[in-house]
């Protein structure tokens, strides 16, 4: 309990704390973060995705540069069969993408303003296919995500 208070305490110091909550959801028997994988209308692999309100009309949650990481490596997407991507950032519905990439954002030493943000917004909509599975560890089980995938992700919510 003490490392969860920690992590929010963090966290909302603006303090990067993925690795330490990572621990602390294992360590508490919590669920995992739910498996998402999505088709975008382009490639926007490497750019930083936001969160856009309900209307899509403001961001209503962006990464810090720190956080833009997940053991050590950059939260680019994993390719997918058939064109999807596995979300390794936390995005949803609602998802924009910016102009920036992660590798540029990364660099920064601070998060820049909404303002400037929404200026970097490249496109509001570019969901085609977005699919939330029940597929604990998703990221090393590839190839049986691959296999949802090719089934027409039956087993999958749509989102």
């Amino acid at each position: 309990m003490r490392k969860l208070f920690l992590a929010a305490l963090l966290l909302l110091c603006g303090i990067p704390v993925q690795e330490l909550m990572a621990q602390s959801i294992a360590s508490a028997n919590m669920p995992e973060p739910p498996c998402i994988i999505y088709k975008t209308r382009h490639n926007y692999d490497k750019n930083v995705a936001v969160i856009l309100s309900a209307d899509k009309s403001k961001i209503i949650s962006y990464p810090h540069p720190r956080d833009v990481f997940k053991n050590g490596t950059l939260c680019e997407p994993v390719r997918l069969a058939r064109r999807y991507r596995l979300d390794r950032r936390g995005i949803g519905p609602n998802v924009a993408f910016l102009s920036i990439t992660y590798e540029e954002y990364s660099k920064l030493q601070s998060a820049p303003s909404l303002e400037e943000l929404e200026a970097m917004i490249i496109d509001r909509n570019p969901i085609k296919k977005m699919y939330r599975c029940d597929f604990p560890d998703a990221e090393n089980r590839i190839g049986e995500l691959n296999q949802l995938i090719k089934k027409g992700c039956k087993a999958c919510k749509v989102l």
